[in-house]
């Protein structure tokens, strides 16, 4: 019997070293070369994917039988859903602040927009009543031409503030007593239709000027002034020699330092003598007041009733003188939107007051911003007119459907307010 070439304990160490070394070539071989689908991996990795990730998905390629195909798209995330309680708005930045420069005043922008205010009295030719009950649209303004929106309308009826600014020269002529005596009753008269709430001064002048009564709202103080003047207890004229012109650019002066509308009553022949003021200046003053309305009354009407066409060429020049007398009165109440009245008679002077009233205290205040907002002190040319509804001429009839003729009352114009440069 043949002699084994290993014993059994050395044939068994020998199978364990071989089964080990057998092991080890195993683990091994992955490191030595790279199977095909980790070259895939590797491609596919240097594209930017991970390989780990593709190696854990279950195989997609082969789907089993009615189910679903693979998707390899873009995956849609869910939206999340907005939450209701937002955040608080951050607060708003501070405005900045500007800090004047050392030694330099705080300043201030003030913009002021022209308003025109215009007065207008309606009355009936015939009667010199008041027409109450028109309404906004019954009026247009016109400026330079130019027609103007009217933004303000109200009728006014106020207590009044007035001057009874009053011939009263030394002349001892028929003329001169008839003169002064006209002028005498209708103050009178004009004194009997104020109310309580009134303030009302009086003034007289012939070369100079002289304060009867300082504004009062007595009508007592007035009469007691009127009685003196008629009684000749006091007698301030000095002088026969009138100078209308003077006495009312002082007459301005002095009611341009009280405040609101104020009203000159101007009764007097309207002859000027040897005034400071011509005629061009004396205009050029009336039409630079503000809030003055001149009413002037005419004491030469009866004189001339009496004498006009009489006397020869001296005659003729003395009514020449009254006439532009007269002419030159009318145009300062024109001017300011006033009235004139040449009573002949001393009946007429009940009459002619009472429209003075009711003109003064019963008024339609238009207001407006002109156009033409330069200030440039230029003079500004009003005109006012009454329409209807349909923009035609307003037409007043009375109840028996007689025509009435009617007689508007407003300034001509102004003077627009000068710039300061």
């Amino acid at each position: 019997m043949a002699k084994p070439l290993l014993s059994g304990r050395v044939f068994t160490c020998f199978i364990r070293f071989a089964l080990l070394l057998g092991g080890m070539m195993l683990v091994s071989a992955p490191l030595g070369r790279v199977p095909v689908h980790a070259q895939s991996t590797g491609q596919q990795n240097q594209q930017g994917q991970a390989p780990a990730a593709q190696q854990q998905q279950p195989d997609q390629n082969a789907p089993d039988a009615g189910g679903p195909s693979g998707d390899n798209g873009v995956i849609a995330l869910p939206k999340k859903k907005e939450s209701t309680d937002e955040p608080p708005a951050p607060p708003a930045p501070p405005e900045p602040k500007f800090k004047n420069p050392e030694n330099f005043p705080t300043t201030s922008l003030r913009v002021e927009v022209p308003e025109v205010t215009v007065d207008v009295g309606v009355l009936l030719e015939k009667t010199h009543q008041f027409v109450p009950g028109l309404r906004p649209d019954n009026f247009r303004v016109y400026e330079d031409g130019v027609q103007q929106h009217i933004e303000g309308f109200r009728r006014t009826e106020a207590p009044i503030t007035a001057l009874l600014l009053c011939e009263y020269a030394s002349r001892e002529t028929m003329a001169g007593i008839n003169f002064r005596m006209q002028m005498l009753n209708t103050a009178w008269a004009f004194a009997q239709q104020l109310r309580p709430q009134d303030y009302v001064a009086m003034m007289t002048f012939d070369l100079n000027t002289h304060i009867v009564s300082d504004f009062t709202q007595d009508k007592q103080q007035i009469f007691q002034g009127i009685n003196e003047l008629a009684n000749e207890v006091w007698m301030p004229a000095a002088f026969q020699e009138t100078d209308v012109f003077d006495a009312l650019n002082e007459s301005l002066d002095r009611l341009s330092r009280v405040q609101g509308q104020k009203y000159i009553v101007l009764i007097a022949t309207g002859i000027d003598s040897m005034s400071k003021l011509t005629l061009d200046q004396m205009l050029k003053r009336v039409k630079e007041s503000r809030d003055i309305t001149i009413f002037s009354i005419s004491t030469d009407g009866f004189f001339e009733a009496m004498t006009q066409g009489s006397g020869g060429m001296m005659g003729g020049m003395r009514d020449m003188t009254f006439l532009q007398a007269d002419n030159q009165m009318k145009t300062f109440s024109d001017l300011t939107g006033g009235m004139h009245f040449a009573p002949r008679f001393v009946g007429e002077l009940p009459d002619d007051v009472k429209a003075i009233n009711e003109n003064i205290r019963a008024k339609y205040e238009l207001v407006y911003h002109p156009t033409n907002a330069k200030q440039d002190g230029t003079w500004r040319k009003l005109r006012v007119e009454l329409v209807d509804a349909e923009g035609n001429p307003l037409r007043m009839q009375d109840e028996k459907k007689k025509p009435l003729k009617y007689q508007i009352i407003a300034r001509d114009g102004y003077r627009a307010r000068q710039e300061v440069e």
